[in-house]
């Protein structure tokens, strides 16, 4: 689908029966009544999966439950020719918790995002101000219908005031008329008339304005309060017409039958037109301060009407100093007595009615539409760097990666060294000192330096890889042929040996190290350490660790293809995974363990690597059945990448619980899936790869960015209800890494997978 148009409004549609569907509709139509012709579609929100007889103007749709569809969305708009995108917020509309699956299509565009708030809260919930402050961030401009609006956005929120703007609710271009020609078309000639109309719902406190109408009648006994609009959808299927029937009973118990008309229609703008000119007065009793927006009153007051209304933010603001009256929540003898001294007196009535129409010459749709034209316009001069999108449609995935993010961002990881090496934690984005270092975080560090330079990437300082690797030297106790693992900040070991998997990332690294590092006297270290601490893998035990060491062999052996005895380690590490595959897994259980853990994917990796590598089919088979298997697992129904979380480690042969999620599982999963891909070459594996980069961006369980761009700096993980906001070594690593692989994609040579297990010679000729 190719959209043409200028501008592209996220929003309900009408036929869609609510306030943000209507009011998105003639926004809209209002854009595109204006002489310059501006272009404008509606990218409509549709709830439930209903569905709905769009107009032309509909030119996508986005099922609120469906992350994917909300990716989908964001990957066609940034493939159309529109300019801006503009965002019409409410958090009901959205699917996720409070609304978060929106984040999902505002962390993927690439032009301009305006964002209009149709309800800011005082007193959000976590989960609230969250998607707000995430909204806000990626908006180029924020707009607001009201001045108590921007005061929350300043106060509550920390909005910065030069990013809001306010722009009231657009309102009709009719003329100022009488009632009395409406009043005789709709039957009700004569006939003092109270107006209330939109989408019924307790809210609207009309059961406060029957209560009064007694009181109006005492002095008006012709009057009749006109009911105007259908049960708003969410409560009929909820409760059915429960609410109209109980307000009808009140008009029943009241003996007021002849002076309440209700009418159950959801009508067009011109029919609304007529009903509105009909009326001398309009109501607007609602019972809750906190209401930012009302499209009813605005459209009552832009065409010329005497209003009583309860004092809600917006009220306030459009009636005060004389333009209208406000009478107290819930005060029935107030609303009755002030809406019949409206009614009683026809030269205030006219007077307040000069004075709405007047300054509502402002808020017409033409002006507003104008308004909105002129910031987009703004907002479109100014340059947005998005998140990194999804690998949708054939797009390439690598490509996106490079575009949007240049290169490494290391400010991070450079704030979390000093001059022994990488520290292990973070108290928010600030280094952790208590909690000293540790041999698994400094060997990642190291293998992000090899990374980088295989990448082609700009590399890490000098001195930092020095020092990382200078670390795993220290860690290195040849006593017992093992590394220490914890080192607290007064630089003493606080263990004897470290554990296996520590020792087996510490041959991965220096494995790597004396495969890709540029320095050619650290790689003749790297490999010397190697071999000395190679020994020790034959009496374990971990999976892990013979995993880890697998990926550092196949660094080793490539730099050092005569040691015969680095190559009988491989083959033995090698076929102990298949042994434990074979013997553990079955028909829904293809794994190596009867329970899921940490690390996942480097098992069917250091597999799939090794069986390329050696040539070695049955290895090659294994960890690519098991990959499968376990990024299946890892799918969501919406099509987004949902890692083991820990709170289900070691559960036996369960489906996995899904917090908490933790970055190590990401970049395990994208390294597995790019040797997948370069073993057999199967698109669904760079899909699973972009899936999985894809989550530090947002495209997760809670919609919820991990990264922060510039700095390069990594959340520790996904709680059921937020991020951990702490941001330590090995998550920042993971992020760095998994951005270095994918952006290697695009490198020359890398579009070019293997196919087949190749052979590689050996110490003993072929292997």
């Amino acid at each position: 689908m190719n959209l043409l148009e200028r501008f592209a409004l996220v929003g309900n549609s009408l036929p869609r029966r609510c306030g943000i569907a209507t009011f998105t509709s003639d926004l809209q139509q209002a854009i595109e009544m204006l002489p310059a012709r501006e272009r404008c579609c509606i990218v409509a929100m549709t709830d439930d999966g209903r569905a709905y007889d769009y107009p032309s103007t509909v030119r996508l749709q986005i099922d609120d439950r469906s992350l994917a569809d909300y990716e989908r969305a964001a990957f066609i708009l940034n493939r159309s020719q529109c300019k801006v995108v503009s965002l019409q917020h409410e958090f009901g509309i959205f699917g996720g918790e409070a609304g978060g699956h929106i984040l999902a299509l505002t962390s993927r565009l690439t032009m301009p995002l305006v964002t209009t708030f149709h309800t800011v809260l005082e007193r959000p919930t976590p989960a609230q101000r969250r998607v707000v402050g995430e909204i806000v961030e990626a908006s180029a401009r924020v707009i607001i219908m009201a001045e108590k609006g921007r005061e929350l956005l300043r106060s509550v929120y920390q909005v910065a005031a030069g990013k809001i703007e306010v722009i009231p609710h657009g309102t009709p271009d009719g003329p100022f008329v009488e009632p009395d020609e409406a009043k005789s078309a709709l039957g009700l000639a004569g006939r003092p008339v109270i107006l209330t109309f939109g989408l019924l719902s307790p809210s609207k406190g009309i059961e406060v304005m029957i209560d009064a109408m007694p009181e109006v009648l005492k002095s008006s006994a012709a009057a009749v309060y006109v009911v105007l609009g259908a049960t708003h959808p969410n409560l009929v299927r909820n409760q059915g017409e429960a609410y109209r029937n109980g307000l009808m009973k009140r008009v029943r118990a009241l003996g007021i039958e002849n002076h309440v008309l209700f009418l159950d229609r959801f009508v067009d703008q011109a029919t609304l037109m007529r009903f509105i000119s009909m009326c001398d007065v309009y109501a607007t009793p609602y019972l809750n301060e906190a209401q930012l927006t009302s499209g009813t009153l605005a459209y009552s007051f832009g065409l010329g009407k005497a209003v009583v209304s309860t004092p809600y933010w917006h009220a306030c603001e459009l009636l005060g100093d004389g333009r209208g009256v406000l009478v107290p929540f819930g005060d029935v003898a107030a609303l009755g007595r002030e809406t019949a001294a409206l009614l009683s007196d026809g030269p205030r009535r006219l007077a307040m009615r000069q004075r709405a129409y007047t300054e509502g010459r402002a808020m017409i749709w033409p002006r507003i539409a104008e308004r909105y034209c002129a910031l987009f316009e703004t907002a479109g001069s100014n340059a947005r760097r998005p998140h990194v999108l999804r690998n949708d449609e054939g797009a390439s995935a690598a490509g996106r990666t490079a575009q949007y993010v240049r290169s490494a961002p290391i400010s991070h990881l450079l704030a979390l060294c000093d001059d022994t090496g990488l520290l292990q934690h973070a108290v928010y984005s600030v280094a952790n000192r208590s909690h000293g270092y540790c041999t698994d975080d400094n060997a990642r560090a190291l293998l992000l330096a090899c990374s980088l330079e295989r990448a082609g990437e700009p590399r890490l300082p000098e001195t930092l890889t020095n020092r990382f690797a200078a670390f795993l030297q220290h860690a290195w106790n040849p006593g017992i042929g093992r590394f220490h693992n914890i080192m607290g900040f007064d630089r003493r070991w606080q263990d004897e040996a470290g554990s296996e998997d520590s020792h087996g990332r510490a041959l991965w690294a220096l494995g790597e190290c004396a495969r890709s590092d540029h320095d050619r006297s650290r790689r003749r270290w790297a490999a010397a350490l190697f071999a000395e601490a190679l020994p020790a893998l034959e009496s374990f035990l971990s999976p892990r660790a013979w995993s880890f060491a697998l990926l550092g062999l196949d660094g080793y052996c490539a730099a050092a293809s005569e040691h015969a005895g680095a190559w009988r380690m491989r083959e033995m590490l090698a076929d102990r995974l298949l042994a434990i595959l074979v013997a553990v897994e079955a028909a829904d259980w293809e794994w190596f363990e009867e329970g899921l853990a940490y690390d996942n994917a480097r098992l069917p990796q250091a597999l799939i690597v090794t069986g390329c590598s050696i040539g070695t089919s049955h290895h090659l088979g294994a960890g690519l059945r098991s990959l499968r298997w376990l990024m299946n697992l890892q799918t969501t129904t919406e099509g987004c990448f949902r890692p083991v979380g820990s709170m289900s480690f070691r559960a036996k042969r369960t489906h996995p619980l899904a917090f908490d999620q933790q970055p190590l599982e990401a970049a395990a999963s994208i390294s597995a899936c790019l040797a997948a891909w370069r073993a057999d070459g199967d698109a669904t594996w760079r899909v699973h790869a972009q899936r999985a980069l894809d989550w530090f961006f947002g495209s997760n369980d809670l919609s919820l960015p991990l990264v922060d761009l510039e700095p390069g700096s990594c959340r520790d993980g996904l709680h059921p209800d937020r991020a951990n906001e702490n941001r330590g070594g090995e998550s920042a690593v993971s992020y760095l890494l998994s951005l270095a692989e994918m952006r290697q994609l695009e490198r020359p040579g890398s579009s070019r997978p293997v196919q087949a297990p190749r052979l590689m010679a050996g110490p003993n000729g072929l292997a």
